[in-house]
């Protein structure tokens, strides 16, 4: 049964599903490393795929992992809201979340993947095809990459309700 409040009590603010949903599925793609390593693009990453202020040496507890995903999450995910506004449902922003949690801001930003979503959400061939470009690491298509981007264009095609 749910707690019922009066009004002078303080009103516990709703928690972001979508933030939530999103750390799920980045944790779920990246893996979780305590110890700093060199991803295969050559960036130094520990964690569930935190890269700043990553150096050689570093080492972290699975909390501080954690924290260190939502934290990066949410500015990812803020991002993406900023960029694509209201126009994506709640797993198609979980999935552009996640695909910018990986290539970054600026090359999320500057991405034909974004540009297609802009002319319309449900181009789903369009849309596929550009997650599917971004495979590449040093030039080279890195299956780990590949799998990663089906996953984002699956649940990026996922239909869903945007519970706010």
């Amino acid at each position: 049964m749910p707690k019922m409040t009066t009004q002078s009590e303080p009103q516990e603010a709703p928690k972001d599903i979508v933030l939530q949903k999103a750390c799920d599925f980045i944790a779920k793609l990246e893996g979780c490393k305590l110890t700093a390593y060199k991803c295969p693009a050559g960036v130094w990453t520990i964690g569930f795929g935190t890269t700043s202020g990553v150096k050689e040496g570093d080492q972290i507890t699975l909390r501080k992992a954690g924290e260190l995903l939502r934290r990066d999450t949410k500015e990812f995910l803020d991002c993406v809201r900023k960029e694509v506004g209201s126009i994506c449902n709640e797993n198609q922003l979980v999935a552009l979340t996640s695909f910018a949690f990986n290539v970054g801001k600026e090359a999320f930003r500057k991405s034909r993947l974004l540009t297609v979503i802009k002319k319309n959400t449900q181009d789903f061939i369009g849309i596929k095809s550009e997650f599917l470009r971004w495979v590449y690491a040093d030039k080279k298509p890195l299956e780990g990459l590949k799998n990663r981007r089906n996953a984002e264009a699956e649940l990026y095609e996922k239909p869903c309700i945007l519970q706010k």
